[in-house]
């Protein structure tokens, strides 16, 4: 799935908002996820290569600002259920395995 330049800048400002809310650092999000920071900085500016990785650090975040009891501003593109995107590997989401390497 391609996003177009209006979907790009608005999933990155609705990560960036998220992980406003979350309160944590991104050293703690990259360790938590177990990844460089250099590779979160690339989720975040959506310069990764894998489809699958955005979509586990979404899930990251989403869960993180609910666990500290505040509501998650809604992904526009990110939507919907994973598991019913065919160009997505649901299973390497799920159990949040990021691709290897930095890009």
């Amino acid at each position: 799935m391609s996003l177009n330049a209006q979907q790009m800048q608005a999933t990155r400002d609705e990560l960036q908002a998220n992980f406003a809310l979350t309160g944590l650092t991104k050293a703690q999000v990259a360790d938590d996820l177990a990844i460089s920071a250099t590779k979160l900085d690339h989720l975040f500016d959506l310069t990764q290569q894998s489809l699958n990785d955005p979509w586990i650090l979404r899930n990251y975040l989403i869960e993180k600002v609910e666990a500290g009891g505040k509501t998650p501003v809604p992904f526009t593109a990110l939507s919907g259920d994973w598991h019913r995107h065919w160009f997505l590997n649901s299973v390497v989401i799920d159990r949040r395995e990021m691709s290897a390497g930095d890009c």
